[in-house]
């Protein structure tokens, strides 16, 4: 069973704050051009399904993070003082892929060079929830509070739920933006191959042959060898 459905029945949950609202944010997440519209959905409606003053999504890309949205300069700060620090709740929630709930900043011991950052941009609470797509995390939601002790168990929960759809809008528009630059680099080394073809007299084969070759010794990627060749009509040492 999911963590956020031991916590309280989602289906309860999502009737009590607004069946509708969970659906008008799954058809806003499909309609969402490009990763910065759908994460700035998500935290967007943080704010109306929560109990927090602030929210923020960090992705994981290749191994490092970024920030994504946040809905206020302070969550940016937040995250940037535990990267400078090396440790935090968000930290944690990245690298072990689990939930971090902080109750109150004010009290909490698990990591006191925060307590100082925490007062100074005026947190009580914050809660984290990793984002998975099958067993892969690609990211967290981050939720805060002005306010010690804001996030109930149902708060939690309805995060969770918040967390799926965002996990499921953000992977389904990776790989949308991964498919569109696939077909736009084949196109891109189709147009370079049309012009080698035309000047060397060459069948598609040769074409890419050339191509391939020089990107293998000169270490560019194929896409980048084809960008050059459609720009400037040349490439420096090719010959047949």
């Amino acid at each position: 069973m999911d963590q956020y459905a031991r916590l309280s029945d989602p289906g309860d949950l999502q009737e009590a704050f607004g069946a509708d609202a969970f659906a008008r944010l799954a058809v806003e997440l499909h309609d969402a051009h490009g990763m910065t519209e759908t994460v700035e959905s998500v935290v967007q409606f943080a704010l109306q399904a929560e109990a927090c003053s602030y929210a923020g999504v960090t992705l994981t890309v290749r191994g490092s993070r970024e920030i994504a949205a946040v809905t206020d300069p302070v969550v940016t700060a937040i995250y940037e003082a535990q990267s400078e620090l090396g440790d935090g709740p968000l930290l944690t929630a990245v690298n072990q892929g689990v939930t971090v709930h902080v109750p109150d900043t004010a009290t909490e011991t698990r990591w006191p060079a925060l307590s100082d950052r925490f007062t100074q941009y005026g947190i009580g609470s914050a809660l984290h929830v990793p984002m998975w797509s099958g067993e892969q995390l690609i990211g967290v939601l981050s939720l805060f509070n002005t306010e010690p002790h804001a996030f109930s168990v149902d708060d939690e929960a309805i995060a969770h739920i918040l967390a799926r759809h965002a996990s499921i809008a953000v992977a389904s528009t990776r790989d949308s933006e991964t498919m569109a630059a696939a077909v736009d680099a084949r196109k891109l080394v189709g147009q370079a191959m049309g012009i080698l073809m035309e000047r060397f007299d060459l069948d598609d084969a040769g074409a890419f042959e050339i191509l391939k070759r020089y990107s293998q010794q000169n270490n560019v990627k194929l896409r980048d060898v084809a960008q050059e060749l459609v720009d400037t009509r040349t490439l420096r040492g090719v010959v047949r």
